[in-house]
């Protein structure tokens, strides 16, 4: 579905991380785009930039684990625009941390953002879409959904089933003019992986590198116009080490701890711990 001028893009995780490179790629596509983020601050001053290049925008700060929210995102962005032609599932969280010392109320927090909005969201705008016999969902994943790195368990079990939805929903909705694409990227100079770089020190392993985050929009555009099923985002090549990884899982999982992302993430928690004096 290639974006046309006055399609209506809704974006979660908007104003923060790749959401915000999200933005100014839809604006040049003359999209018109209803941006939701919680807790959201930094919208109105997103909204202000985008009006001010002339573009066409509403926002609402929203709560995506929670169900009313997310019914009340769906039905405001009809009401303001009358269709959604994108929907970009890109909100995310994540914790680097020892499964067993999450609370519970962590776990869910995750799944809920991370997997239960994307679905649900998903499941209310397809009517829509289905009576215009045009749409695309966007469901932004990760290599930790892959691979499985170590203390990452709740993200890689969400984004790990975000590829499975994906393809689901292909395979039902593709002959029904309606399809769907999962962004799959590794460590990202944005968001989560910028974060964590910023509160440890610590840097992504050399052999797996960073990408920029207009690497992973590129990848959106693409996935998008051109209908692709899955397209992972790295600057190293990594299908053939996951390919591999499938083949031969024990062989695979020596390899990945080469590799050095699961070292990563442990120093991540190590430094994390020292700095809060555990």
């Amino acid at each position: 579905m290639k974006i046309q001028p006055g399609d209506v893009v809704l974006l979660t995780g908007a104003s923060g991380g790749l959401g915000v490179h999200l933005v100014r790629a839809f604006l040049q596509q003359k999209a018109r785009l209803f941006l939701a983020a919680f807790p959201g601050s930094d919208l109105p001053a997103l909204r202000g930039q985008i009006e001010a290049l002339g573009g066409e925008v509403a926002e609402l700060v929203g709560d995506l684990r929670d169900a009313s929210e997310r019914e009340k995102l769906v039905a405001a962005a009809l009401e303001r625009f009358g269709r959604i032609d994108l929907l970009v599932n890109n909100a995310g969280m994540e914790y680097t941390a020892f499964y067993h010392e999450l609370t519970a109320e962590q776990i869910t927090n995750i799944i809920a953002v991370n997997l239960t909005a994307p679905m649900m969201l998903t499941r209310l705008v397809l009517p829509g879409m289905l009576a215009q016999k045009r749409g695309h969902i966007i469901n932004i994943s990760s290599l930790a959904g892959k691979a499985g790195p170590a203390f990452q368990e709740p993200y890689a079990a969400t984004k790990a089933a975000l590829v499975g939805f994906t393809q689901s929903l292909r395979s039902t909705y593709r002959p029904l003019g309606v399809s769907a694409s999962v962004i799959v990227p590794g460590f990202v100079e944005a968001g989560i992986y910028a974060r964590l770089k910023a509160r440890t020190g610590i840097s992504a392993p050399a052999l797996l590198g960073v990408s920029q985050p207009e690497a992973v929009v590129r990848a959106v555009l693409r996935a998008t116009e051109k209908d692709a099923p899955e397209l992972i985002v790295n600057p190293t090549p990594i299908r053939p080490i996951l390919a591999f990884n499938a083949l031969f899982p024990r062989l695979g999982e020596w390899l990945s701890g080469r590799i050095g992302a699961d070292n990563f993430f442990r120093r991540a928690v190590e430094k994390d711990r020292t700095n809060q004096g555990k």
